[in-house]
């Protein structure tokens, strides 16, 4: 019986590498304040990285997109962050930085691909929605971190507004923005900061235009098809 019941686990995992995705994104925003500022923090994010990277390969691999692209960006950004900390290279992180958001907006756009590649909506196409959501989010916080590095300044916040902003608060000022919530403390302040918020804003405008609302469109009208219980 215990086997049987893995056995379903391991089918229900393969069938949804999306909600696999979304869940260990959610717990990223969990994880990072807590280990944020401790010794062992770059260790934990870099095994956790790691782990979102492998999940994105695995949802590109099962999209219409090709895994040679992410597997080469992903490779990239290993390489580039172990660099950064065995060499005690900051630029090199920097760098990593923008090939992870390369591979977050890449791994969005296949799930994108994906969920508007037929009229049928699934389980998985409805956590691949929020997966995508979460990769938009991580992938800009990834570019307000190399704008950081490379514009000085580029932030500033209510508390400790000179300092350079942690990643929480980089990715806290993502999910606001791409959201369009607004609740932010933290401000754009130089040109190219201001430019990246700006066209976070607008893809977060068009993906509840054009992907969350095709999806919830389909779920209606699929519904609406089906025929009253009990109808011959």
């Amino acid at each position: 019986m215990a086997s049987f019941q893995s056995l379903r686990l391991l089918v229900a995992a393969k069938r949804h590498p999306s909600g696999w995705l979304l869940l260990v994104q959610l717990a990223g925003v969990l994880l990072y304040p807590a280990m944020e500022g401790t010794d062992s923090a770059r260790v934990v994010f870099g095994a956790f990285g790691i782990l979102v990277l492998v999940l994105a390969l695995w949802v590109v691999n099962r999209s219409a997109a090709s895994t040679r692209v992410a597997l080469a960006l992903a490779v990239a950004s290993v390489g580039l962050s172990l660099w950064s900390l065995l060499a005690a290279r900051p630029g090199a992180l920097v760098s990593a930085y923008v090939v992870e958001a390369a591979l977050y907006f890449y791994t969005a756009a296949a799930l994108i691909a994906y969920m508007l590649r037929d009229h049928k909506v699934t389980s998985d196409e409805l956590y691949a929605a929020g997966a995508t959501f979460t990769l938009l989010a991580w992938g800009f916080a990834f570019a307000y971190a190399a704008c950081q590095y490379w514009f000085p300044g580029s932030f500033l916040a209510a508390v400790d507004p000179q300092s350079p902003r942690s990643w929480t608060e980089l990715l806290f000022l993502s999910f606001s923005t791409l959201s369009g919530v607004g609740l932010t403390d933290i401000l754009p302040v130089s040109p190219p900061a201001r430019a990246l918020v700006m066209l976070e804003a607008f893809a977060g405008v068009m993906y509840i235009a054009l992907v969350v609302s095709r999806l919830i469109g389909l779920t209606i009208l699929r519904r609406q098809d089906r025929p009253p219980a009990g109808t011959p």
